[in-house]
């Protein structure tokens, strides 16, 4: 495979935010402008999973009740109708998270709730809260290693679970949580050195608390940008974080990651890719019925008449003798009217094997 070139053929997002109570109400705004984004830019519900462990739409404090904001001015509403949460509150745990990297689930867990990537997946991990050196906590309870990350994306190797993971997290020291990692084609950013405190961008004074932080308000700003088919790519993102910006030290590590920095599409991770397959087997046996063995069109009469497919190049004629020979049809004395009707006999077969899944 060429470096430059991603050989992905799906795109999942993982968002997480770990902390709970309403001063952390920007922890959820992060990550809620987040998933807006990578819907925006194609990917589906079903291809995200949002973990919330706090709802500050319905906290008592909130001055606008079911309603988050990640700005002053309050233009963007970010908790509608539209939102998916799998899990929620005390569902996000360390281990809910680890099992849902590595896919290890009592039968009874609904499919809905699963990341079911495979080897071709692309997969965007973004999470936010309250951390420290290599650890990020979790509901203020319990906290997640730098090395139970780094564990959990070996198996997900191991088992085929991802063709690239882009990683970015938000939080204080946010550079030691990836200092662990050592499986393949594993991209990651961080907002914050060791020893130094991720900042909050602004607050909202009717609200009362921060609304998001600067390493999210600046990625957000960067993406907003971005249409399905950009061409700005991971290196262009990496460029725009500055100290000026941000008031720390944004890291990346990318020793992991195979491919060149400035050759990968940004939408490669935050955009949906959707290929489809065409089965030509139908227009390949209209071709052989409306022409002969030459490529010359077949005289028929106006009721005798088929669909007619486009015209192609007479030499791709003897590539398809495999499928009806030319020869035997004459020697038999097979009419124009015949060929037409088992053409229409073995398209109406095909459709049929298609509709049951044949």
């Amino acid at each position: 495979m060429n470096s430059t070139e991603s050989r992905h053929t799906n795109n999942w997002a993982v968002l997480v935010s770990t902390s709970r109570f309403w001063f952390n109400y920007r922890h959820m705004a992060n990550v809620l402008s987040m998933y807006r984004t990578v819907k925006r830019l194609g990917i589906p519900d079903s291809q995200i999973i949002l973990m919330l462990s706090d709802d500050v739409a319905c906290n008592p404090r909130n001055a606008f009740p079911g309603f988050v904001y990640n700005n002053a001015d309050r233009q963007l509403e970010l908790y509608g109708d539209n939102i998916e949460v799998d899990y929620r509150g005390y569902e996000v745990t360390v281990e809910n998270f680890i099992r849902l990297l590595t896919d290890r689930w009592p039968d009874e867990q609904p499919k809905s709730k699963r990341l079911l990537t495979d080897e071709n997946s692309n997969i965007f991990i973004y999470m936010t809260g309250h951390g420290g050196d290599e650890f990020l906590k979790f509901q203020d309870s319990e906290e997640i290693s730098s090395y139970d990350i780094a564990d959990a994306f070996e198996q997900m190797h191991e088992k085929k679970r991802y063709n690239e993971i882009f990683f970015m997290i938000d939080t204080c020291q946010a550079n030691t949580m990836y200092s662990k990692f050592y499986s393949p084609n594993i991209l990651a950013v961080g907002s914050s050195d060791l020893h130094e405190s991720s900042y909050s961008h602004h607050s909202d004074t009717e609200i009362g608390v921060a609304v998001i932080d600067r390493f999210t308000y600046f990625s957000l700003e960067f993406l907003e940008n971005l249409e399905k088919d950009s061409k700005l790519t991971l290196q262009d993102l990496v460029d725009s974080y500055t100290f000026e910006k941000i008031h720390s030290n944004a890291g990346v590590r990318k020793d992991l990651f195979q491919r060149d920095l400035s050759q990968v599409l940004i939408t490669d991770f935050f955009g949906n890719v959707q290929q489809t397959v065409v089965d030509n087997v139908e227009d390949d046996l209209l071709y052989l019925t409306n022409y002969d063995e030459r490529g010359n069109l077949r005289n028929f009469t106006s009721e005798e008449t088929p669909r007619v497919a486009p015209k192609r190049d007479a030499k791709l004629v003897n590539q398809k003798n495999h499928m009806i020979s030319f020869a035997s049809q004459k020697s038999s004395g097979i009419s124009s009217s015949t060929l037409g009707s088992v053409a229409v006999a073995i398209g109406s077969l095909l459709a049929l094997a298609k509709f049951f899944k044949i």
